[in-house]
């Protein structure tokens, strides 16, 4: 069987206050009902090695994990406790939200072995956030990150683009991540705004209130993103939504794609290689190996956009470049 670095739970719409207009958790996580702790001890004793070789966590998204009964978060994460105890997992990821975090709660967190904790925050602009239903504005996203960070954890903030009521889509998920950069958060996950059948947001664009973005946009709008968190040295651990059957067969409309990351990755690639080529027609690009499918773009996308220009690139797999180099 294989093993997993980081295994992760579900807890769907558990303790949520709210029903923002694009979220449907179900169908977003595959999963109807949350884990209970003798499903955690199960899962964790088949699919964690035997002794972590570093970095191994046990994660609990989806919903509002530190707005849950209080019992039943505990239970879970005395559940988790025990396999960092004996060396299986090094730290416990959760996922909440911004207006469910004080000291209180990180206290208990902390007790229990919780290293991350990622916000689902979502957008920076608080007349987006009020149309959307979240609950909460933009400050106390602020006030929350600071106490995170305050009390030694690590902190992940997660954003959308092109949600409902945003007027300039591209200007709306810069000024987050400006926002975003500004707390410093240690990682981000940026995911695009995706129809669900059920949702309010499903009511709004069938009634025409609501166009999602297409693909080319939304890629478009998240390389930009993703190099502007380079930029300041944060890490982006994920694009997109992971695939899930019941998420593709209730979705309307949206950007969604399997490999959004990587056609992410290949237009920024793409970005650098036109730029250091502005007055060549022709240019070498050594790249590492794990990366040549994004620089030469998905079915050779990269190479044919060049093609296109009267340009010729010639993409080579080299060990000793790290990242790319173009000659």
């Amino acid at each position: 069987m294989k093993r997993h670095a980081n295994l992760a739970f579900f807890v769907p719409h558990l303790g949520c206050p709210y029903q923002c207009v694009y979220c449907d958790q179900k169908s977003i996580s595959g999963q109807q009902k949350a884990p209970d702790p003798e499903e955690i001890i199960r899962t964790c004793n088949e699919y964690l090695p035997e002794k972590s070789s570093g970095g191994t966590e046990i994660a609990f998204f989806g919903g509002s994990f530190t707005a849950i009964d209080r019992r039943l978060m505990i239970s879970l994460l005395d559940a988790a406790k025990r396999f960092l105890i004996s060396g299986r997992a090094d730290g416990i990821r959760i996922s909440t939200r911004p207006d469910y975090v004080d000291e209180e709660v990180l206290s208990i967190l902390s007790e229990y072995g919780v290293t991350s904790i990622e916000l689902g925050a979502q957008s920076m602009d608080d007349a987006v956030l009020k149309k959307n239903g979240r609950g909460h504005d933009s400050s106390c996203v602020v006030k929350s990150s600071h106490l995170i960070k305050s009390a030694k954890f690590s902190l992940g903030l997660q954003m959308m683009v092109g949600m409902y009521g945003t007027e300039d889509p591209g200007k709306d998920a810069l000024y987050t991540a400006e926002r975003f950069a500004e707390l410093q958060p240690d990682t981000v996950r940026i995911y695009p705004t995706i129809v669900v059948d059920g949702t309010p947001l499903a009511e709004l664009y069938r009634r025409g209130l609501y166009r999602p973005l297409d693909l080319e946009e939304a890629v478009e709008i998240t390389a930009g993103l993703i190099s502007l968190f380079r930029s300041s040295d944060i890490t982006v651990i994920r694009t997109g939504l992971h695939y899930e059957d019941s998420l593709v067969q209730n979705m309307l409309a949206g950007p969604y794609h399997p490999a959004f990351g990587e056609l992410c990755e290949s237009l920024i690639f793409r970005k650098e290689i036109e730029k250091a080529m502005e007055n060549k027609d022709s240019a070498t690009v050594r790249c590492e190996p794990r990366l040549i499918s994004q620089v030469t773009g998905q079915k050779k996308s990269n190479i044919i956009y060049f093609e296109q220009l009267g340009k010729e690139i010639n993409v080579v797999p080299d060990r000793n470049v790290k990242r790319i180099v173009i000659e």
